[in-house]
């Protein structure tokens, strides 16, 4: 009890001290105060972005293959122009894995590019083109606002119809009319809407939302563009079967794709075999120097805050040195004196911490406000900042209060300034 008392009055006694001299509480306050906004603005933005970016890369699918000329991350032992020399996938890749695969669930190739798409005197230019077998329903799920998806006979006997996005839709069609029958031109083919994609919202990564997208039977785009074309980036996209590994369905693709390119085996693969979980890898490795570098900028900024609550510190205990005095010729232990010292150096940097905390919050919901960008301050980094707030303000009145504890209560008594 005895230990709870001293611990009350010395809380009380710092509150009270931190309320009586407001100027300097205030100048205090506003170096923690700046040094917690930095370093967990910069972790709110970091830790968003993260989410924002892995959002969009579980979207790729986690037990999806993509078969590629190009793989997504480098050797470091395999030159560039190596790759240069590689095939593309084409339809008979594609139509070799639909026979002999035995743990693919669906299997779909597509093709892309950039058009301008136009209906009557509307035209959207740069519009992606995402030209597809009929199974890419499957492994590329969305919603539909309007209409309906290709039937199996308009993707194979290569039908002139489309899907659109949302956006699209809304930069083609005025809000009354109905897509759906419309008939838009891309590169001068005419092709009939008959859906149109619910909105998806963008993406970090792009590519990733179908807003601003058309989508086409492959068998009808070969009228529009060449789909061996290495710029069309064209590309194999394979679903595993469910309880069937991604590792053990790369095994099986790779067995297949080199007895279709008839490759010696001496002979490196041709062909990539991409999966989300390389992104996932190098995003790991580039968020932590992202983090270390909020580290170091935030860490200078709560450094100047340390000293500048330090200094004031120092500042306070040579100002009530006479009062101490008095407290400890009337009984007063050091741990209280020391309890006290420190106290409201902590009360001066949590509380400093507190408004960095809700300039953050402030500055979220802006953000949120003027942009697309999901953003907001998670219950870990308003737990880290009071902590480092806290910890900041241990480390920068331990100093001044163990000095103030150890004065000689006669000498600090006759003290005048």
């Amino acid at each position: 009890m005895h230990q709870l008392r001293l611990i009350k009055e010395s809380l009380i006694f710092a509150y009270n001290q931190v309320i009586v001299n407001k100027l300097r509480t205030i100048l205090s306050l506003l170096g923690i105060t700046i040094g917690i906004f930095a370093i967990i603005s910069v972790f709110t933005v970091v830790d968003s972005l993260e989410k924002n970016i892995r959002e969009n890369i579980s979207a790729l699918g986690s037990d999806i293959v993509y078969i590629q000329k190009w793989p997504w991350s480098f050797g470091p032992d395999y030159p560039w122009w190596d790759y240069m020399k590689r095939p593309v996938p084409d339809i008979r890749d594609f139509e070799a894995i639909q026979r002999k695969s035995q743990l693919t669930q669906d299997v779909s190739f597509s093709v892309s590019a950039g058009r301008t798409v136009k209906y009557r005197d509307n035209s959207a230019d740069n519009i992606g083109i995402w030209a597809n077998s009929y199974e890419f329903q499957h492994i590329r799920p969305f919603e539909l606002a309007k209409g309906r998806y290709f039937s199996y006979f308009e993707s194979y006997s290569g039908r002139n119809v489309a899907l659109i996005g949302s956006e699209l839709a809304s930069k083609l069609f005025s809000n009354n009319q109905d897509p759906v029958g419309k008939v838009i031109k891309i590169a001068g083919h005419k092709v009939m809407v008959i859906g149109v994609i619910k909105k998806e919202g963008n993406s970090l990564l792009g590519g990733g939302s179908l807003d601003n997208f058309v989508l086409l039977p492959i068998n009808y785009a070969r009228n529009i563009f060449d789909i061996k074309s290495d710029r069309l980036n064209p590309m194999i996209m394979v679903q595993a079967k469910p309880g069937v590994s991604v590792a053990q369905l790369m095994d099986e693709l790779r067995m297949i794709m080199r007895s279709v390119r008839r490759l010696r085996p001496t002979e490196d693969d041709n062909f990539a075999l991409n999966r989300s979980s390389l992104i996932s890898q190098g995003i790991d490795q580039i968020f932590v120097v992202i983090n270390l570098a909020g580290w170091i900028i935030g860490g200078f900024s709560i450094l100047v805050g340390g000293f500048g609550i330090a200094n004031i510190m120092f500042v306070s205990v040579k100002e009530r040195t006479r009062m101490i005095g008095i407290q400890k010729a009337l009984g007063a232990k050091k741990s209280f004196i020391l309890l006290q010292f420190l106290y409201e150096s902590v009360i001066l940097a949590v509380s400093g911490g507190l408004i960095g905390l809700l300039l953050v919050f402030a500055g979220t919901f802006v953000v949120r406000l003027v942009s697309d960008f999901t953003i907001s301050l998670t219950p870990g980094n308003v737990v880290l900042g009071l902590v480092i707030s806290a910890v900041i303000g241990v480390i920068s009145g331990f100093t001044p209060a163990y000095n103030a504890s150890r004065l000689n209560p006669v000498v600090a008594i006759n003290t005048s300034f």
